[in-house]
């Protein structure tokens, strides 16, 4: 005869399909931070993002007014489709940065975040700021188990923002990240809804 023991969960598990799409997505706040949907009114500022030379270096890519328009525009469907969430992170009213959760798995409980910060708001903790207060609301509202971010090993400022906001480096992935100078070993960091 077989027996199965059932093991209690954990951690309450993520939100079930659909259950994304029925929000509406939030402002969050992280201090003196704001952190909004993308308005088509933002295209100026990732245009600029984007051909800021070390936004350039680590998300390879540049814009033109059109596909910035288009960017913005395919956040309201990645949302509906459950598939991820893009905010733009203000300081004293004007946009500074993005953080974004690039891909979502609501089976899986699971998320990836991406971010930049424009050259002038460098060196104030932007980053890690907006990175804790998307952490938070994907564990308390998307009931996430694990938000992960993997950056180059090269990029000693995506690492310090990773640990500024509690985020543990796991390892290292081998030549995982394709970059304009060759493919860059990256590291993967995460933190889990029970780290504390």
């Amino acid at each position: 005869m077989l027996y199965i023991r059932h093991m209690p969960l954990l951690s309450t598990p993520a939100l079930p399909a659909g259950s994304m799409a029925a929000l509406t997505q939030p402002e969050l706040s992280a201090q003196d931070l704001l952190l909004r949907p993308w308005r088509p009114a933002d295209r100026r500022t990732v245009v600029a993002g984007y051909a800021d030379p070390t936004i350039q270096r680590w998300h390879c890519r540049s814009m033109t007014h059109d596909e910035a328009g288009d960017w913005i525009a395919a956040w309201s469907s990645r949302w509906s489709g459950e598939t991820g969430a893009g905010w733009a992170v203000l300081a004293a009213g004007h946009v500074v940065g993005q953080i974004s959760l690039r891909r979502v798995d609501l089976a899986e409980g699971l998320a990836e975040v991406s971010y930049w910060v424009l050259p002038e708001a460098r060196g104030r903790r932007v980053a890690p700021r907006a990175l804790s207060a998307v952490t938070a609301w994907s564990f308390d509202t998307l009931r996430l188990h694990r938000v992960e971010l993997c950056h180059s090993t090269a990029n000693k400022a995506s690492c310090r923002v990773a640990q500024y906001a509690g985020f543990t480096l796991e390892g290292t992935k081998r030549a995982e990240g394709h970059h304009i100078d060759g493919w860059h070993d990256m590291h993967l960091h995460s933190r889990l809804d029970n780290d504390g």
